[in-house]
């Protein structure tokens, strides 16, 4: 059965929020040495856990701390007023029978025994309560968390969820629990949580689930003052911070997967820096200090994984998973959801709390990271976020006060993710992500009843975001109201699908391996090749990101579903309330809700206050202004049911019902107004499409000296041939140079040869595997086994003749 609390989620909702990424104040973390000499070393980091999980330095009766104390009063008092222990539930709604309860039900103690704890609260040491939590965690054990009780239902609430709350809310509580008590919950650790549950790095204990039983093996030890189960909790972090090539981590393009098919920097991923960051503070100058020197690329992965996906401070959904679709039960005084910002608040919380332990350089750079963040997220206020902890505030608002601090800008580039089908395209003024699958990574992951609807996020689609506009796009209550099969940059067949359809935990993938594309990090050309999940569709899809722009192409679109088929350019969240005007051709189109249109001959458009579309040599494109409601139950059997809302202008072009062999084209103008995109497509010799169908696809821009092509087979477009299939970006800088960046999206090639008809003086710089040969006419480059270069970009840098 699906589960009322999100298997992340939950430490939020406990007042533990942020994935437990609080930490002391402004001050500098103390380490075990810094208690009193009265205690042991055990008694040391057992202060240090409790300071981490609520934090210190911060003013009770200031803002932002006195709106979450007083929210954490609230929720205490409910919780305790409706606990009614009975043979099957603590509390009525949460049958003891489903193990998703024996979570749910550690939680509220959870934020009960932080009630107590936090001052400001109206519980503060209120000694009542504090029987009520002991007594409560009396009747858990009892009924079903004790050694001789078995496991059932979800692995994860016996070996992570419950034990994690359950070991914090023993930290908070040490000295109000008799030496019994403690003894039988941590004996009923020791059955869920055993040493052998990390003894081999497979199946549930990877990545982001072995830092979750690390964390419950080192704080059982600390409260058992066992050193071998602390020993056990460090070393068995080890496994996790190597680069791996498949499977579950992080990869060295920057890519991080979990369960073995799907990009999840912003879920699992975040748990995992969360963990570790918590575990580096927790054991830092200890006896059990975490040394491994390759945890340095865990702290690489704050610039390297997590911030190309952060942008104004939201966590970008193309790798969030199932996490898409929990949206949050409750919104803040300023009534704004969670979903990607308050997932991005979360890692804020992390980074902040990882430079702890990473060098001064480092963690100076991350501090200027989170401030920029911090200030620049309008849309949802980070120090407003009442789902974020205590002792995360006090730190993200210790980095906002600090004025030695200098936040630092948005950067500009590209990042191309091949270990996980993803890639990441940033401007001044924008940022854009584009979402794909393979063979490697999967169209969506479903489970626990969760993300239901999310069948078409790896077929191409590309989300965007201003930087001062649009950041409540994917926020607003997106997911649960988007027409499921019109996400924004997909080419789909409109066949109805059952919800998780293809089957859960990332099993449905395409057959196909060229998806991917070459970058010289400024500029990119992408290419996916498109299977339907459950259908007939076949296309070719290719992204040209540029300057200020991304040209689209859809090519060889064909399907016999007895439907239609669909490319859709846009498919814009105007809110509860929007009315945007819509031009097309310099004609405003109706904003009554319910309007449609065919638009023969469209040159143009543009959404106001958002960007253009330019649609070369003319098209015919629909549109279709409409009022969705959903409920984030209906993509989610743990979400809310309440009725929501939300406005939509969608623009798509009709490929027809079985289509043979379709194209479109268009260009993606972010934040231009009419008269810019206007301009553009009135520049007819700003954009030349040299190909686009089954065997290729390409173009020239050449304002920007750029020529890009996608080859799915081998041949010949423009000035570039190849003898197989390949990704090829060819740059000119003005200034007499070029870069010529190739990739083997496929990762079959043991040779390759790629031709420049274009005179060249001389190659400037190259890897060394690639033979070169520049003559008076053309420059060929002979690539030999790309095979173990994992899609990865090969630059060649030459001077023209």
């Amino acid at each position: 059965m699906s589960s009322p609390w999100s298997r992340r989620s939950f430490l939020r909702l406990s007042g533990n929020a942020a994935l437990l990424t609080g930490t002391l104040a402004a001050g500098a973390l103390p380490t075990a040495g810094a208690a009193s000499a009265a205690g042991d070393e055990y008694d040391e980091l057992r202060a240090v856990w409790q300071g981490l999980l609520l934090g210190s330095g911060f003013d009770p009766t200031a803002a932002p701390f006195a709106e979450k104390l007083a929210l954490l009063g609230s929720q205490a008092r409910e919780h305790r007023s409706t606990m009614a222990a009975a043979a099957g539930s603590l509390w009525p709604d949460l049958p003891l029978t489903l193990s998703s309860s024996i979570t749910g039900s550690y939680v509220r103690l959870g934020t009960m025994a932080h009630a107590y704890a936090q001052p400001g609260t109206g519980l503060t040491g209120d000694a009542a309560l504090a029987t009520d939590i002991g007594a409560g965690l009396d009747h858990l054990h009892d009924r079903v968390y004790n050694p001789a009780k078995s496991q059932f239902g979800n692995w994860w609430d016996f070996q992570i969820g419950s034990p994690q709350i359950l070991l914090d809310i023993c930290t908070i509580l040490y000295d109000r629990l008799s030496a019994t008590r403690l003894a039988g919950h941590l004996a009923a650790v020791d059955r869920f949580v055993p040493d052998s549950s990390v003894t081999h790095y497979t199946g549930t204990s990877t990545g982001a689930n072995r830092v979750d039983l690390c964390r419950s093996l080192a704080l059982r030890g600390i409260l058992g003052k066992s050193p071998a189960k602390i020993a056990l909790a460090r070393d068995a972090l080890s496994p996790v911070f190597p680069f791996v090539t498949t499977g579950d981590g992080f990869y060295a393009d920057g890519s991080f997967v979990q369960h073995t098919h799907l990009s999840y920097t912003g879920s699992y991923g975040a748990v995992l820096i969360g963990g570790l960051a918590n575990l580096f503070a927790l054991l830092g100058g200890s006896t059990w200090a975490v040394t491994d020197p390759r945890r340095q690329i865990i702290l690489d992965s704050v610039e390297k994984s997590f911030a190309p996906f952060l942008y104004n401070g939201l966590m970008m959904d193309a790798v969030s998973g199932r996490a898409t679709s929990r949206g949050n039960p409750r919104t803040n005084s300023h009534g704004i959801q969670g979903g990607d910002h308050g997932r991005g608040h979360g890692v804020l919380a992390s980074i902040a709390l990882l430079g702890t332990a990473a060098s001064s350089a480092e963690r100076q750079r991350w501090r200027g990271l989170v401030k920029g963040w911090t200030q620049r997220d309008y849309y949802s206020p980070v120090l407003s976020d009442t789902e974020l902890s205590v002792a995360a505030l006090a730190r993200l608002g210790a980095i906002q006060d600090d004025d030695a601090v200098t936040a630092i800008a948005e950067p500009t580039g590209h990042r191309l993710f091949p270990g996980m089908d993803r890639a990441v395209h940033r401007r001044p003024g924008w940022a854009a992500s584009i979402g794909m699958a393979s063979r490697r990574m999967g169209f969506y992951e479903t489970g626990n009843g969760e993300n239901l609807r999310g069948w078409h996020a790896g077929a191409g689609m590309l989300q965007w975001w201003g930087n001062t506009y649009g950041n409540g796009q994917y926020t607003d209550a997106f997911w649960p109201t988007v027409d499921p099969y019109r996400l924004p940059g997909i080419t789909v067949s409109k066949k109805p699908l059952a919800d998780a359809e293809g089957g859960a935990w990332g099993l449905p993938r395409p057959d196909v391996s060229w998806v991917g594309g070459a970058t010289d990090g400024e500029y990119a050309a992408l290419g996916q090749f498109v299977r339907g999940l459950s259908s007939t569709l076949y296309a070719k899809k290719s992204w040209f990101c540029l300057a200020d722009s991304i040209v689209c192409l859809a090519g060889s679109v064909r399907a016999a579903d007895g439907v239609a088929v669909e490319t859709v350019i846009e498919n814009r969240n105007l809110g509860a309330t929007g009315a945007q005007a819509f031009t097309v051709n310099g004609a405003g189109q109706s904003t009554a809700l319910g309007w449609s249109a065919t638009l023969p001959g469209a040159r143009w458009a543009q959404i106001a206050g958002h960007g253009g579309y330019v649609f070369p040599g003319g098209a015919t494109v629909r549109a279709l202004r409409e009022a969705r409601t959903g409920s984030w139950h209906d993509i989610n059997t743990g979400g809310a049911t309440d009725p929501i809302t939300r406005r939509y202008l969608t623009v798509w072009f009709d490929h027809g019902v079985d289509p043979v062999d379709a194209a479109c084209s268009y260009v993606l103008m972010p934040g231009a107004t009419a008269a810019a995109t206007a301009a553009r497509a009135a520049d007819t010799g700003w954009l030349g499409i040299l190909a686009n169908d089954n065997g290729q696809q390409g173009i020239a821009v050449a304002p920007l000296g750029v020529t890009a092509v996608n080859f799915w087979f081998a041949g010949t477009v423009g000035a570039l041939t190849v003898d197989h299939p390949a990704c090829v970006l060819v740059r000119e800088h003005g200034d007499g140079t070029a870069t010529v960046c190739v990739s083997d999206p496929m990762r079959m090639r043991t040779g390759l040869t790629v031709t420049w008809h274009r005179p060249v003086a001389s190659v400037l710089s190259r890897p060394a595997t690639v033979a070169s040969a520049a003559t008076g006419s053309a420059l060929t480059l002979t690539f030999g086994d790309l095979t173990g270069q994992a899609g990865a970009t090969q630059r060649i840098r030459v001077a023209l003749g």
